[in-house]
């Protein structure tokens, strides 16, 4: 098994504010997609809350909640370690929040596929935790345009 982190991350970590992502990057929204399609992702109960339409389609959703058991179109743990331990061997597992689940994730994963935005917004209430100590794999930069207020890099980083 393969364990992911995807997040959008500002420069100082910033990646939520009141329940909701900081940044409409379609491209990022994109590279979610094309990277989650067909595969796991595991998010905690809030992210799972903040998602417009309830489960993602062609992916296996799994929520970590304390008090919720059951969710339409989601496996429900009641902590990281049992959504992973029923995971199978061959599964491409992708965590995608938030912050906590984030925070317990970190110490196990196997890379991290950030897309790195080149702001530091005033307005945030949750944050990515420290990185300082994963290697770039790849890293592919995006400039400025109609659709995107800022600069922004799609970076994969391996320990």
């Amino acid at each position: 098994m393969r364990i992911n982190i995807i997040a959008a991350v500002a420069k100082n970590r910033a990646i939520g504010y009141q329940n909701k992502l900081i940044y409409w990057l379609p491209n990022d929204l994109k590279r979610f997609k094309a990277l989650t399609t067909g595969h796991t992702i595991i998010m905690g109960r809030k992210t799972f809350e903040s998602l417009p339409k309830g489960a993602l389609p062609n992916r296996r959703n799994i929520v970590i909640s304390k008090t919720i058991t059951e969710i339409p179109g989601c496996d429900c743990y009641k902590s990281l370690e049992e959504a992973i331990d029923n995971c199978s061997k061959d599964e491409d597992v992708y965590v995608i929040g938030g912050a906590s689940i984030y925070n317990q994730a970190i110490k196990m994963a196997d890379r991290l596929c950030l897309t790195e935005v080149n702001d530091s917004p005033n307005n945030a209430d949750t944050f990515f935790p420290q990185y300082d100590d994963w290697k770039i794999e790849t890293k592919e930069n995006h400039g400025i345009d109609d659709k995107h207020e800022f600069e922004y890099a799609f970076v994969d980083y391996i320990r």
